[in-house]
């Protein structure tokens, strides 16, 4: 088991990065991911709930390349400026599991910038070469939320649009 933290600081206020966080697929800056599909959403006590699904394509290894799933469950408290999103795989988790959590916030010190807290929990089994396997995973998904949501948009407030 490998698990992975980093913070990332935005110049940005919460309620920026938080929207911006909630549009970043699909963008061009990340075409792994092909799609989100709200599974369901309500509110409970001011806070939104929220469970999507997220499909996107997996390269790795390139002859076992295919579109893999992951839930995606999110609580938004803007009331609390508080967003946080939790990501597990779907596909291949007998063998690999991945469990991301993203908590953004605003900065402590500065209201006007954002803190996001980043923890991943990578567990690979069953398979050869485990350790190599967590690394491997670990250094493709070390810091995806702050890259994510930094090529999701130059600007926070901008959104991309699939052409169709």
């Amino acid at each position: 088991m490998k698990i992975w933290t980093s913070e990332h600081i935005f110049n940005h206020p919460w309620e920026t990065v938080a929207t911006a966080a909630w549009r970043k697929y699909p963008n061009p800056h990340n075409t792994a991911v092909i799609g989100t599909d709200v599974i369901e959403r309500k509110v409970v006590d001011g806070e939104l709930h929220t469970h999507r699904l997220v499909s996107s394509i997996w390269y790795f290894p390139r002859w076992a390349q295919a579109i893999c799933y992951a839930s995606e469950q999110s609580v938004v408290n803007p009331s609390a400026r508080h967003m946080v999103l939790r990501t597990i795989n779907l596909t291949f988790c007998r063998h690999i599991a991945v469990n991301e959590t993203l908590k953004y916030v605003p900065h402590p010190s500065d209201p006007e910038k954002t803190l996001l807290k980043q923890e991943a929990v990578v567990m690979v089994k069953g398979v050869p070469l485990t350790h190599y396997m967590e690394d491997m995973q670990g250094q493709t998904g070390d810091g995806m939320g702050h890259k994510q949501d930094q090529r999701g948009s130059k600007r926070p407030d901008q959104e991309y649009r699939r052409d169709t």
